[in-house]
């Protein structure tokens, strides 16, 4: 389908059946982050996907490729990212797989009835505090910073958002993860994986994948780190299958 792009805006391949997106790099573009949530959390047959904090599409774009779930739902606040995200979704001719709704995380249980979703993904905003940008509510500071929502907002929305068994998928940083532990007991959300992802074999973790079950029980599995690049630089195999196969 023939869609605006506007001045500011790029289209860019996501190597996944022909699929682009519309980004704007003046705004927020997507990160390694995105992708490598898109490849961790699962959706099965006929299962329905919510992404909280959609920006620009990418994670229900790239997860209507890589998995069999029925339909795909992005909720962003930002009007601007949202109409962008719709674009892309037209772009694409996903129209019927993919909704994008404007509106707030933390008014989630107005817009959606409970235990709507049987997949919940988020890809929040990493640092707790305003970091010398309180006065700034640029799309990139809302996107990096707790500035529009916290942690808390994103866990309980999901946990509204979840079937009972429903399971949640978030990309967040290492240093916080007691604060996401404990915010997802806090709402009912078990632990149940954890992927430590390393930039390099001998590098400190930058990242952490983490899956969660609505009302499941006390036992978690640690599974062994991700591994983004060889020593030369370049993707090791599992990181080029989850973004080019």
């Amino acid at each position: 389908m023939k869609v605006e792009v506007k001045e500011t805006e790029r289209i860019d391949d996501l190597h996944r059946n022909g699929y682009q997106i519309i980004q704007d790099p003046k705004r927020f573009c997507f990160g390694v982050d995105a992708v490598l949530l898109s490849g961790f959390a699962q959706a099965k047959k006929g299962e329905k996907v919510i992404d909280l904090g959609t920006g620009t599409g990418i994670i229900p774009i790239l997860m209507e490729a890589k998995t069999e779930g029925e339909h795909f739902t992005g909720l962003e606040i930002q009007s601007e990212s949202a109409e962008m995200a719709k674009r892309s979704v037209s772009f694409n001719d996903l129209d019927e797989k993919i909704d994008v709704v404007c509106g707030d995380i933390k008014e989630a249980d107005k817009l959606f009835k409970a235990g709507t979703f049987d997949v919940v993904t988020s890809n929040p905003p990493y640092m707790n505090d305003g970091g010398g940008l309180k006065n700034d509510y640029g799309p990139k500071a809302i996107a990096r910073h707790e500035l529009l929502c916290s942690l808390d907002d994103v866990v309980k929305a999901a946990s509204w958002l979840l079937r009972f068994g429903g399971r949640f998928y978030m990309v967040h940083r290492p240093h916080r993860l007691a604060d996401i532990i404990c915010t997802l007991r806090e709402h009912k959300l078990e632990p149940k994986r954890i992927r430590f992802v390393q930039p390099y074999a001998d590098r400190e973790p930058n990242m952490v994948l983490i899956e969660a079950s609505n009302g499941g029980k006390s036992m978690v599995k640690v599974m062994p780190p991700l591994i983004i690049y060889k020593e030369d630089g370049t993707y090791t195999e599992e990181t080029i299958e989850i973004y080019y196969k």
